[in-house]
């Protein structure tokens, strides 16, 4: 992912050094690698493909870190938690720049297109998320917010192998919409893993979306069935609520039947992913890959 860089100032490089060895899952781009393998992609498109799906991840997490005032991310001080804002800004938007440079390498118009597209949905959910612009109901801005910050990622992912090998309209379609359901899965597991997590792996207080007012869906299915809880939730979300209180109902939505229907849930988008391969050939180490993978994002425990 590094070749090819202009020259950087030592800084520069050894805080994108810091970002590319902290470790992560590397799920976005074994989804490249293995969606190019089920498609017959060209190998070196798709593994330039793979690193610039990656590095567009690392760019939204040093922006996303900054804008959420997060001091650790996988065990790691964050860039913002050693440097100034201004720096890390302008650090994350290099790696937008190394990232879309990387994309304009595949010399495939659908995919720079497909990558910039990708790009201003990121921006433009982050935006929505931090102006509050919510419209109330809480479903839809869940799963709006969830598109824009994690399944249009996962469905460039999935859709740009498929733009650069030339398939069929049909074969794009389905790995468009695996892509966007495997996503949108892997938010849900983040966001019950929220709750049910260790905080010391997890890197964050139990529940800390909802203190930092974020609604996610296992909080979405708790007020759904316990509505008269839903001034505690609105204090919280405000932050009237005091340690306590918040502490205490943080620990309800924990041990509430509300994680279990998250799951059942991010399960259908799963199970939906699988059914879209049965189009594709089985007898492909990818295809049972890509299963995997699938069944992976649901269990994961991290």
């Amino acid at each position: 992912m590094r070749a090819g860089m202009v020259a950087e100032l030592p800084a520069l490089g050894a805080a994108i050094d810091q970002l590319l060895s902290s470790g992560g899952k590397r799920i976005r781009p074994t989804l490249v690698l293995l969606a190019g393998g089920l498609l017959d992609a060209d190998r070196e498109r798709t593994v330039t493909l793979a690193a610039a799906a990656e590095l567009l991840h690392t760019a939204t997490l040093v922006h996303d870190d900054l804008i959420d005032g997060a001091l650790l991310r996988r065990g790691f001080p964050t860039l913002n938690a050693q440097m100034e804002d201004g720096a890390t800004v302008l650090i994350g938007d290099y790696i937008f720049a190394r990232a879309a440079h990387l994309a304009a390498e595949t010399e495939s118009l659908p995919l720079i297109k497909k990558f910039a597209t990708t790009l201003a949905i990121i921006v433009n959910g982050e935006l929505d998320q931090l102006l509050g612009s919510a419209t109330g109901d809480h479903r839809r801005d869940y799963f709006d917010r969830v598109y824009a910050k994690t399944g249009s990622l996962f469905e460039l992912a999935a859709e740009s192998p498929a733009l650069i090998a030339g398939a069929e309209q049909g074969t794009i379609r389905a790995m468009k919409k695996f892509g966007r359901q495997i996503g949108v899965a892997f938010q849900i597991v983040d966001d019950i893993l929220d709750f049910t997590g260790n905080a010391d792996l997890v890197g964050k207080p139990v529940g800390g979306d909802l203190r930092q007012g974020l609604i996610t869906l296992p909080t979405i299915y708790h007020l759904e069935a316990n509505p008269d809880d839903s001034d505690k939730i609105d204090a919280l979300v405000a932050g009237t609520l005091d340690a306590e209180q918040a502490a205490r109902l943080v620990e309800t939505i924990r041990h509430s039947g509300a994680v279990g229907k998250a799951l059942d849930e991010a399960s259908d988008y799963i199970e939906s992913c699988i059914r879209l391969l049965d189009d594709f050939p089985s007898d492909r180490p990818e295809h049972l890959a890509l299963i995997e993978l699938a069944k992976y994002v649901l269990n994961r425990t991290l």
